[in-house]
């Protein structure tokens, strides 16, 4: 007995929205990624910088990070960047958020970066 197509239930819709979601995936992908791998560049400035604190004042460690953040183009100030200089180690946090631009909407990633490290 033959059936009809439409009789059996296939179609393709299902293979529609499965495109719209890998869709919609690639696209989140495609403007995410980029920025977590900067933030995470920039949090390995903040590491390398606290571990040179012995050799470094606040400004220099203060200048190196904002040159960083100038360089990923993020939106850090000096107001974003807390040093605290104790007399055995170095403690330092970075927040800022980064405006991701989505297709309709306008997604601002926090991020915060701490790190402590023993001055030697």
């Amino acid at each position: 007995m033959l059936r009809n197509r439409r009789e059996r239930g296939e179609g393709q819709f299902g293979c529609l929205i499965g495109l719209i979601i890998l869709l919609v995936a690639c696209v989140l992908a495609y403007k995410l990624i980029p920025v977590k791998v900067k933030a995470a560049d920039l949090r390995e400035t903040v590491v390398d910088e606290a571990k040179s604190a012995g050799q470094h004042d606040e400004k220099v460690i203060m200048r190196n990070i904002l040159r960083k953040a100038d360089e990923l183009d993020f939106p850090v100030s000096e107001s974003n960047v807390k040093i605290k200089r104790k007399s055995t180690y170095v403690t330092i946090d970075v927040t800022y958020a980064v405006p991701v631009d989505l297709p309709g909407y306008t997604f601002n990633w926090n991020f915060h970066h701490h790190t402590e490290n023993p001055i030697f």
